[in-house]
């Protein structure tokens, strides 16, 4: 669904910097009344164009400061191969994103853990022993310069 709806982009864009607006707040933001706001926003929502809220917790409460990206190279793109390396990955939690590319290799992972000995496990003991990977190359963050899930949205 594509959204043009002026005011529906404006929800969104509030609703991207705090989910947990209420929308009595919501609806002054975007200068509607609390009914229509609700209706709008249940709306979005039906639709799939708002998919979830969630809270963004820090990785360093968590002690997961090691944040790595992967390349992964595949012996065969085959299909049945990607269903099956698709499955292996998607339970794993330390993998954040997975997504498949076009180019140089297969797959892009971030992945986040507590330190380098549970990076080699994730790497070692499962995706470099899955068996159609054909190679990875790993990519240490030094600094995280910017990261957000806020898309850019269009003014209308």
């Amino acid at each position: 669904m594509e959204i043009h709806d002026p005011t529906d982009l404006q929800i969104l864009t509030q609703l991207q910097t705090n989910g947990r607006m209420p929308v009595a707040e919501l609806s002054k933001k975007v200068n509607l009344s609390q009914t229509p706001c609700a209706m709008r926003l249940k709306r979005l929502e039906k639709s799939g164009v708002i998919e979830s809220y969630h809270a963004q917790i820090s990785p360093k409460a968590l002690q997961l400061g090691l944040l790595v990206f992967v390349t992964v190279k595949l012996k065969s793109t085959d299909e049945a191969t990607l269903r099956a390396f698709n499955a292996a990955i998607k339970p794993l939690p330390q993998i954040l994103e997975c997504h498949m590319t076009g180019g140089g290799f297969d797959y892009l992972l971030k992945i986040r853990v507590k330190d380098m000995a549970a990076y080699r496990q994730v790497l070692g003991g499962v995706i470099g022993s899955l068996p159609m990977v054909e190679g990875t190359h790993s990519y240490f963050v030094m600094e995280e310069v910017k990261e957000t899930t806020v898309l850019p949205i269009p003014k209308r």
